[in-house]
């Protein structure tokens, strides 16, 4: 294999191609068809991102720092707060 001194890896974002309410929709449907919580914590995330990250979380009325932590992999979230977050996705 060869490789180029000055390569660089790209990362990949994928809040970046959640552009419209149906994209939205269909990753969120994707990720809650696996059954893992911590990838669907882990979309709910990606579409806040992709959404806007200060005014969903105006919206929940969670602090940033708590809404990462709610959605981490380490994270275990109420109802309350998932209805609240999906709510203020407007999914």
């Amino acid at each position: 294999m060869l490789t180029t001194p000055n390569a660089k890896l790209l990362t990949f974002d994928p809040a970046e191609l959640l552009d419209n309410q149906e994209a939205l929709q269909v990753y969120l449907d994707e990720a809650v068809q696996t059954g893992d919580p911590v990838f669907i914590a882990d979309a709910l995330g990606v579409i806040a991102s992709a959404k806007g990250m200060a005014d969903i979380t105006k919206q929940t009325g969670l602090s940033r720092e708590t809404f990462y932590r709610t959605l981490s992999q380490k994270g275990n979230p109420n109802l309350k707060t998932l209805i609240a977050i999906v709510n203020a996705l407007g999914l």
